[in-house]
């Protein structure tokens, strides 16, 4: 499942990259409705938006997201495009440029860590397009926590 989210979701596609969908945000640079609208069309994204006046396209799947808080708005969108969130799946992706990220060894990560992070056991990722590099710590648990409050994970 891929999205297109217009600029006044950014925080939820943010959420939806955290979870390993496929997830971008567009239009805050005030790029018109057609041109959002042909940008998910082209990708085959599903095109999120809270702006209820949007056209509809034909063959082009746009949700119209009403609730206002990010736990509504997750759980609203993945019930209304039908899928679940997977654990597996959870920091798959970059959050800065949506790519998958790819495994790295520790000798190649440690000398790029903070040293506090050098002691954690942990698997090391890297972003292939900004390389970004990723590893779990203590905002992973409370990310997973913060989701499972909020029964995102069945």
């Amino acid at each position: 499942m891929r999205f297109l989210a217009d600029g006044m979701l950014g925080r939820l596609s943010k959420w939806l990259v955290l979870l390993g969908f496929d997830a971008r945000c567009v239009g805050w640079k005030g790029e018109a409705d057609a041109a959002l609208l042909e940008i998910a069309q082209k990708e085959g994204r599903v095109f999120l938006t809270r702006d209820a006046n949007i056209p509809e396209v034909k063959g082009l799947r746009k949700v119209v997201v009403r609730p206002q808080g990010l736990e509504e708005q997750l759980k609203f969108v993945l019930e209304a495009v039908g899928v679940k969130a997977r654990r597996e799946k959870l920091f798959s992706r970059c959050t800065a440029c949506n790519v998958e990220l790819a495994p790295v060894s520790r000798e190649e990560a440690l000398p790029l860590v903070p040293p506090l992070v050098r002691g954690l056991e942990t698997p090391f990722f890297r972003c292939p397009a900004c390389a970004k590099l990723y590893w779990n710590g203590t905002h992973t648990s409370n990310t997973v926590a913060r989701l499972e409050k909020m029964g995102i994970f069945q």
